[in-house]
């Protein structure tokens, strides 16, 4: 797997991706050309943005006869070497939320075929959005394989976008801070979250959110995992914070209600205790393992009395 770590625990929803993305291929017309008249190569079905899914596996279909390679994009080069690619459409209609048909493909294919389906959601969305060029307003069209458009007036050259997102707990003196935002389920939980601003780092856009949403301040920011999340195209950045007290000052603009939660109830949250303090996030969601990550660090708990 290129660039990818070894690991025996469960991943996170869209990592562990093994495609061979063959940028030297994107950047050559006549390696491209030669990789879509491939008769191993295969095209990735999609529902609109939606996966197609049979038998625990993605659905991929030759490319066929009279296909255009400029309404294509090179997704990468499998295991087996045969080229992926993925239709671009140019009109998917008012309804591009992720739906529970998207979000549960996770737990129903293979892990790189997960990573797949998200490379190709957010690309796909990104080029249906982006029909007409930001400095101009000339139209544009899917260069290098479909991972840039270029503005036919002006020459001016987009790349797809990807949305960095911090997500962290702020830890003090064994526990950790959960919140909800209000349209989550009844009693779901997690951890804080927002984007990263410009010019921030992550560990200034950790300390910023966390005392914007619940007024904590925190120190000693520590990276832990990312996961690509594709509705349509962020980047989860996975963290834990030391905070300087336990005092909650929320704002109810950006969060319903947040509390601290010691390991136990962590612990029982996890495990889908009935009489757990709150529901835990889906196993798909870095929210997850970032908790679990956090479990594996504190000390355990003394058994009772």
């Amino acid at each position: 797997m290129h660039g990818t770590q070894k690991t025996d625990r469960p991943l996170p929803g869209f990592v562990g991706g093994t495609l061979d993305r063959v940028d030297h291929v994107r950047t050559n017309p006549a390696l491209l050309a030669q990789s879509f008249a491939d008769p191993a190569a295969r095209r990735l079905v999609l529902d609109g943005l939606e996966p197609v899914e049979v038998e625990g596996h993605l659905v991929l279909e030759p490319i066929g006869a009279g296909a255009q390679m400029m309404d294509h994009v090179l997704l990468g080069v499998d295991r087996q070497a045969r080229p992926i690619f993925a239709r671009l459409v140019k009109d998917l209609g008012p309804n591009l939320v992720p739906t529970p048909r998207s979000r549960a493909i996770a737990g129903l294919i293979p892990a790189d075929e997960v990573a797949l389906y998200g490379a190709a959601r957010s690309l796909v969305h990104w080029h249906a959005r982006h029909p007409f060029c930001s400095v101009c307003g000339g139209a544009t069209q899917a260069v290098k394989a479909g991972w840039s458009r270029r503005c036919e007036t002006c020459g001016a050259e987009h790349f797809p976008r990807t949305d960095p997102v911090v997500i962290m707990l702020a830890e003090h003196e064994g526990r950790v801070l959960l919140g909800r935002q209000h349209s989550w389920p009844e009693g779901r939980y997690s951890a804080l979250a927002g984007f990263v601003e410009p010019g921030e780092t992550i560990e200034e856009a950790v300390a910023r959110e966390i005392h914007e949403e619940a007024g904590v301040r925190v120190h000693s920011v520590r990276y832990v995992m990312s996961q690509p999340w594709p509705f349509p195209s962020s980047l989860m950045i996975a963290c834990v914070a030391q905070a300087q007290d336990d005092a909650l000052r929320i704002d109810e603009t950006e969060i319903e209600h947040a509390f601290w939660c010691d390991a136990d109830g962590v612990r029982a949250a996890m495990a889908g205790d009935s009489d757990a303090p709150f529901v835990a996030p889906p196993q798909m969601a870095v929210a997850w393992h970032l908790l679990d990550h956090w479990l594996g660090k504190v000390v355990p708990a003394a058994p009772s009395a």
